[in-house]
């Protein structure tokens, strides 16, 4: 009895001198110790070092009180603000072209050139028909003066009298006449000259020189070219009833974000683009919603000075959906998932660890998450070392301030936009 006590002690001494179960296996062997002993003598000290490690290291701190604004995104497409097809107004062979395609044109740039020969000729002459009306009423002005006196003195009947006074008239109406045939033979030798009547970048030439172009106001007119302003620019996308009804509703309680009433400030970024990085106002939303989508449409315009917009072209568009109000902001990295739910690990008076399940806002550009609902500002969040927190198990947290905490997670806090 007594060996089997001192073996058993050579055993535990062995142990904890070794920290090795083989090892005490080993030397029960040596001892004559039976093995069950020498097993249960490695499991009590194995247990007795795990009780002993100390508890696992996590950072935490404090969320970081913020003023943010929810935001809602849409999807649309860049369109012209001025959109302009060249087309004749006489019909006639195109001349010249005066400038390349794609290139930006001013206001007033002479396009193209259609043949002006024969519409200096039709001046021409209604300008010598307007001579001719002027000397015909000279003419018939002076034998009208003069009949005035024959009338009196009963030289001539009075219809006579009443002949010349219908050829003054006559002519004067031929005067009226011919002078608007000039106006309108003026106006056809100007319109060969085709300007562009907006700012901004024309397209391909649709016609040669030496090509018949037709003219006038009628629907099958000739089409030479395309002008699209590019500076400023529109924005236009749809957006849902739901939301159309709460913008409104925030106007009329005087928390103004994206009604009809007010330039609200939006953000777009491209396709390739990760931020919100280009800016613009809301300008015109529609009278009515859309009956078969239950959409309405908004729009804003754009500066576009660097010509990167283009018509067409697609883009995300971010509308402030709520008024601005303060916040309560984590590293987005201390937000833990559990099926559909988010949570983070909230450290307790007692250094124990437990679950709080949140609402999550947007992140901001440093990496740091709005939560809506489930944490208080006082509380210390896991922002570091989550995976070793485990519910209800003590830690030691290490303190850290909420300004470290937003750089680890992506930079300096920065306003949230």
């Amino acid at each position: 009895m007594g060996t089997g006590r001192v073996s058993f002690l050579s055993l535990q001494a062995f142990m904890n001198s070794t920290g090795s179960s083989f090892s005490l296996i080993r030397c029960a062997r040596k001892l004559g110790v039976p093995l069950a002993i020498a097993t249960l003598v490695a499991s009590c000290g194995e247990r007795q070092q795990q009780g002993g490690s100390p508890p696992p290291a996590v950072t935490v701190a404090k969320p970081v009180k913020r003023t943010v604004v929810d935001y809602d995104e849409y999807v649309g497409r860049f369109t012209a603000i001025n959109s302009v097809e060249i087309r004749a107004r006489v019909s006639g062979y195109l001349d010249k072209v005066h400038f390349k395609d794609g290139q930006l044109v001013k206001q007033g740039d002479l396009l193209f050139t259609i043949d002006k020969r024969p519409f200096q000729n039709t001046l021409d002459q209604a300008r010598a028909n307007l001579v001719q009306a002027h000397s015909n009423l000279s003419f018939t002005e002076s034998d009208y003066t003069r009949g005035q006196q024959l009338v009196r003195d009963k030289t001539i009947t009075d219809q006579t009298f009443e002949q010349r006074a219908q050829a003054f008239r006559n002519a004067k109406a031929s005067v009226s006449a011919n002078e608007a045939a000039v106006r309108q033979a003026e106006l056809d030798l100007e319109f060969t000259e085709l300007r562009a009547p907006v700012n901004g970048r024309i397209g391909d030439r649709r016609v040669s020189p030496g090509n018949l172009v037709t003219g006038g106001t009628s629907g099958n007119t000739t089409m030479l070219a395309t002008i699209v302003s590019t500076d400023p620019i529109y924005f236009e996308f749809t957006f849902d009833e739901a939301s159309y009804l709460r913008y409104e509703r925030l106007a009329t309680t005087g928390q103004d974000v994206a009604s009809r009433n007010t330039g609200v400030r939006v953000a777009l970024k491209l396709i390739d683009e990760n931020d919100f990085d280009h800016e613009g106002r809301m300008d015109f939303i529609d009278n009515v919603i859309d009956r078969s989508t239950g959409t309405i449409r908004g729009r804003a315009a754009v500066e576009n000075r660097k010509e990167v917009f283009t018509p067409g072209m697609f883009a995300r568009v971010r509308v402030p959906g709520t008024p601005p109000y303060e916040g309560l902001l984590v590293p987005d990295a201390a937000i833990g998932t559990e099926q559909a739910r988010r949570f983070v690990m909230i450290i307790d008076d007692k250094d124990a660890a437990q679950p709080r399940y949140v609402s999550l806002g947007q992140v901001t550009k440093d990496g740091l998450r709005v939560i809506k609902d489930g944490i208080g500002p006082d509380d210390r969040v896991v922002v570091s070392g989550l995976m070793q927190a485990r519910p209800g198990q003590k830690v030691r947290p290490e303190e850290q301030g909420a300004k470290p905490a937003g750089q680890a997670a992506g930079g300096p806090p920065q306003a949230a936009k």
